[in-house]
């Protein structure tokens, strides 16, 4: 559980402030609106990692339940951060839409694995 609320808490703190985060463990903060998206996904990867480790506790069915439930949430914070990217930012790679595509079909893939278990 201490795990989980670590990985949690930073995961936060680098969706909320990924630049300020970067400086206080780096030293230098972030430069541009691209590594703040990065800094923003692997806040969300955080966040999954933290939930995973405090939702897998309990019998094998509430293990898969929590692991899935954690995938979950990386697969819907990461379309919802590339989309923001593109609107807001105007950012614009060729694997952007792809990648939303991507992390949305395996959202929808985890809804599915919850609701059949």
């Amino acid at each position: 559980m201490v795990t989980a609320v670590v990985e949690m808490a930073t995961g936060l703190a680098l969706l909320v402030a990924p630049a300020w985060v970067v400086e206080l463990l780096l030293g230098a903060g972030l430069t541009s609106s691209q590594s703040a998206t990065l800094g923003r996904i692997t806040g969300a990867a955080l966040i999954s990692i933290g939930s995973a480790c405090g939702l897998t506790s309990g019998g094998e069915r509430n293990q898969f339940r929590g692991l899935i439930a954690s995938l979950l949430i990386y697969n819907l914070a990461v379309p919802i951060l590339l989309i923001h990217a593109e609107v807001v930012e105007g950012m614009r790679g060729i694997a952007l839409w792809p990648g939303v595509a991507l992390h949305s079909g395996l959202a929808i893939w985890c809804v599915l694995c919850l609701r059949l278990h």
